[in-house]
């Protein structure tokens, strides 16, 4: 079955966009917030290349977006190296404690990991990973890479009036549970005002040690990354972190509990290289992370709409947006089933991208709105997939459309917390960066946000949680495991055209990752829409199967989306059957994204959405 070729630019239409899709032949960063972007490309006016930029980029965001991503979290890292001229993927996925046993989960009494406080706490993964990347492909000092977000921790930034918010809804939370949080988070027993200055001086000092130790080592540059990886994870961070946790915390669960992490489960992980996950697509290859990640899920959904004439119908067409949901519920069935850390689980991928298995699945997809699980039947694993579907028809929460649901979509999503106040989700950043080199890279930070896990006073920051994301069922891939990663949502996309490196994409937004970025790549790959455009239209997603994160709600048939779609489309796909959730405009999706042409224009882009995002190049 043929796919079209890649539609072309359209030069001569008048389109406006809520602002310019950036063009240059220097360099392009592009992320979640404006200091963020700046800091990446004052790498790039120094000298640094791409991975340079990123690194700086994300330790910004660190601490610019706290709600969103902190410095003990993770992240996954798609890029291309000019000098390798190989595509790779770097997991900065951390790892569940030695003492992460189903018989320690079930001795507290638990049936799902609550979703904050300490228990789910898992090896802190992004340090690394950044460490690796400036080691491995960087140029730069790693003083020079850490002074933004030292200078932005010490000397204060304007603080967003989304994390002002958030932090407002979370007071009485904090003071009554977790002290140390509101000691930063409320000076004086206040809210902090936005667009005020807001600083984080421990989180300063942390970093700012980190680099004393480092230069310790000498002068040499890979010696003092070396050394500052050794401080954060066999010195005195996984020192801190393995005296916080010894004593128990409120979490969502209702009852306190303390962390089971420890300074050997640091200091015995590393982050690591791994080849990607490619699916080729008419003239394009994608490349995403393994299944302990959800970025096959994209991979999958390309096979599935194999052959579909999407350049024949319109880019917010009720056509387009109503084969596009149908097909990424299959693939997301599928990821429920079969997807988990494949140095423990086997996981049938190539089976699940072949062409024979994929021309059956696609015959699903019909005129109506599915309200089903449809998990595919994979020879060999019949019986994983009837314990995988009981499990989730009995713990997964289904709830009406326009109920409140607790997926972390955006960051100002709420979720109750049995007996200990209201607690709400974070989210995640994106970066995306091309420099004159040909480097690119997409990375996709998360986890450690304020409102997860309480602030370790020594450090300035709270761990991750991403344990929330196994079950306590035996025998499913994704069941709890010691030193297993879980399948995180954290999903960067890298795409080459015609066989060379081209684009890089992605967003936060828990399991609707997949789904706007698939919005973004199809409307510029079959609709030639350019990156900002592409962008700019209205966006939708489907909370149709459960939700990655506790307590782990599903919405059968639903269908979220943009007012400015219209009435008539929300309409015509109401009477498919969808149970269509009308949003207001200009609030789903936080894509960024940048690309390459052989010509060497840069392209970049950044969504206008939640007004934080920016892309700068020239």
């Amino acid at each position: 079955m043929a796919v079209p070729a890649r539609a072309g630019r359209r030069e001569t239409d008048m389109t406006f966009t809520t602002r310019p899709e950036i063009l240059g032949t220097f360099g392009v960063v592009t992320s979640t917030h404006w200091l963020a972007t700046a800091a990446g490309m004052a790498m790039l006016e120094r000298g640094g290349n791409a991975f340079d930029a990123c690194v700086a980029t994300a330790f910004v965001l660190q601490v610019v977006e706290p709600h969103l991503v902190g410095p003990a979290g993770e992240v996954p890292i798609v890029f291309h190296s000019a000098a390798r001229n190989k595509v790779e993927v770097l997991c900065g996925q951390g790892v569940t404690p030695a003492a992460a046993t189903l018989e320690r989960m079930r001795a507290e009494g638990l049936d799902l990991i609550p979703g904050n406080g300490l228990l789910p706490a898992v090896v802190p993964g992004s340090f690394d990973a950044w460490m690796l990347l400036l080691r491995d492909h960087g140029t730069m000092r790693l003083r020079d890479v850490l002074e933004p977000a030292i200078y932005y921790a010490e000397s204060g930034h304007a603080l967003m009036p989304r994390i002002s918010n958030t932090i407002a809804g979370l007071k009485d939370f904090f003071q009554a549970h977790w002290p140390t949080t509101a000691q930063l988070y409320l000076p004086g027993g206040a809210v902090p005002q936005a667009r005020k200055l807001f600083r984080n001086p421990q989180l300063a000092q942390t970093w700012q040690r980190v680099l004393r130790e480092a230069e310790a080592a000498g002068a040499d540059r890979q010696r003092q990354i070396e050394a500052a990886r050794d401080a954060f994870y066999r010195g005195f961070v996984a020192e801190a972190v393995d005296r916080f946790v010894r004593h128990a915390v409120m979490d969502e669960s209702g009852t306190p509990h303390r962390g089971l992490i420890t300074a050997d489960d640091l200091a015995g992980w590393s982050a690591t290289y791994e080849a990607p996950r490619v699916y080729q697509y008419g003239d394009y290859t994608v490349a995403k992370a393994d299944a302990w990640s959800q970025g096959p899920v994209f991979l999958q959904t390309l096979a599935l709409l194999k052959g579909a004439d999407l350049g024949a119908v319109g880019p917010s067409s009720p056509e387009f947006i109503h084969r596009l949901t149908e097909a990424m519920k299959l693939a997301f069935a599928d990821r429920e089933v079969y997807y988990g850390d494949p140095a423990f689980v086997d996981v049938p991928l190539d089976h699940l991208l072949s062409d024979g298995y994929n021309d059956g699945r696609r015959a699903l997809i019909g005129d109506r709105a599915s309200h089903e699980l449809r998990a595919g039947v994979v020879p060999g694993y019949e019986a994983q997939r009837a314990r995988m579907l009981d499990v989730l028809q009995r713990l997964s929460r289904v709830t009406e459309v326009g109920s409140a649901g607790n997926e972390p979509t955006m960051a100002d999503m709420q979720a109750s917390a049995a007996a200990a106040g209201s607690v709400k989700r974070g989210d995640t950043t994106h970066v995306d960066v091309i420099d004159r080199w040909g480097n690119m890279v997409s990375a996709t930070p998360s986890g450690g946000w304020f409102q997860s896990s309480p602030v370790i006073p020594e450090l300035g920051f709270g761990l991750t949680t991403r344990a929330q994301m196994f079950w306590l069922e035996p025998g499913l891939p994704g069941t709890l495991a010691p030193r297993k990663r879980p399948r995180t949502t954290l999903t960067p996309s890298l795409a080459l055209r015609d066989g060379r490196p081209y684009m890089v994409f992605g967003t936060p937004g828990g399991d609707q990752q997949e789904q706007w970025q698939l919005q973004l790549f199809l409307r510029h790959v079959h609709h030639g829409l350019n990156l900002q455009e592409a962008i700019d239209l209205p966006m939708s997603h489907t909370m149709h199967f459960p939700s990655s994160f506790y307590p782990r709600d599903r919405k059968p048939g639903h269908l979220a989306m943009e007012a400015s779609f219209g009435k008539d489309v929300l309409d015509a796909l109401a009477a498919r059957g969808h149970q269509v959730e009308e949003v207001p405009a200009w609030s789903v999706g936080r894509l960024t994204a940048a690309a390459l042409d052989e010509d060497g224009i840069m392209h970049a882009a950044a969504t206008p959405r939640l007004m934080q995002a920016y892309a700068a190049g020239r």
